[in-house]
């Protein structure tokens, strides 16, 4: 067990309200593996790159940016404003393909006289992913699909494809967004962390505040503020992406005492055991659920 004298301090006891975060099971060593990026040195994580068609399909991002990477092959790539963003006829079409967990679209764009890219969240999310994971490249006012993008239009190599939009979401892209900027950039800079407290601690349904305590490493400054919001980062930075990608479930409950207030609970969807593999040592028996 580590980190003994660190969870004695008060605040953070305070902080945790009686639970035993899942990775004080691990090893100092596991602990500082998993803070790396994966890479062929730094296997403590390792990412699948030989999923199904079917497993493919169980995740909304890489569903999503299939559609986009077809769209963008078959018509010579699809035309981009001055600033960079998909144009408002490609918007409108790709509102009407893109189907994406938890989301709204009524609800989210019913104040919008026009829907530009950064609007319509889904979209922009998949868009940028790509753009990152080197599937598609801004030229000459278009976005075209790259040769690796192409490449995964092909059945045999789409096994790889969440694997790529999974390591540039988790380790390249910053989520800092996600949470309005609160605490900078944690818990994202511990993710390998969070997700193996994750795959010992999400086997049944757990509420956001808890899953929070259970597989983030808390930090000082954070514990100071009035109003505890440790929670709303967690699950905006992590658990939802998770969502997008397939690898977690979510159902809401409403507060008994509220009827704009809703719990948000989560669980591990199949596709997270499958996707993530774990090479780590533990002191004590990790145990399914908390």
């Amino acid at each position: 067990m580590v980190a003994s004298d660190f969870l004695g301090d008060p605040d953070i006891r305070r902080w945790l309200r009686g639970v035993e975060p899942a990775w004080t099971l691990l090893t100092i060593d596991s602990l500082r593996a998993l803070r790396d990026e994966p890479t062929a040195e730094h296997a403590a994580i390792r990412i699948a790159a030989d999923l199904s068609a079917d497993e493919v399909s169980g995740s909304a991002v890489a569903r999503n940016a299939l559609i986009l990477l077809n769209h963008a092959a078959e018509r010579d790539g699809l035309a981009l404003t001055a600033t960079g963003n998909l144009s408002r006829a490609v918007v409108a079409e790709m509102r009407e393909l893109v189907d994406w967990p938890a989301y709204d679209q009524a609800v989210a764009l019913q104040f919008d006289k026009v829907v530009n890219e950064p609007d319509f969240a889904p979209l922009y999310i998949v868009r940028n992913l790509a753009q990152a994971g080197g599937l598609v490249r801004r030229q000459r006012g278009k976005l075209l699909a790259t040769r690796l993008g192409k490449s995964m239009l092909d059945d045999t190599r789409q096994g790889s494809l969440l694997a790529n939009l999974f390591h540039v979401a988790f380790w390249h892209i910053d989520h800092s967004y996600f949470g309005r900027g609160l605490f900078g950039s944690w818990p994202q800079n511990h993710v390998g962390v969070v997700l193996w407290s994750l795959s010992v601690s999400a086997n049944n349904w757990q509420a956001s505040e808890k899953l929070t305590r259970l597989c983030s490493i808390p930090e000082p400054a954070m514990l100071k503020e009035t109003w505890d919001r440790s929670h709303f980062v967690v699950e905006a930075r992590i658990l939802r992406p998770l969502l997008w990608f397939g690898l977690l479930e979510h159902r809401a409950e409403q507060e008994p005492e509220s009827r704009l207030i809703e719990r948000h609970f989560y669980r591990k969807a199949r596709l997270f055991d499958r996707l993530l593999l774990f090479d780590v040592e533990i002191d004590r028996p990790a145990r399914t659920s908390h």
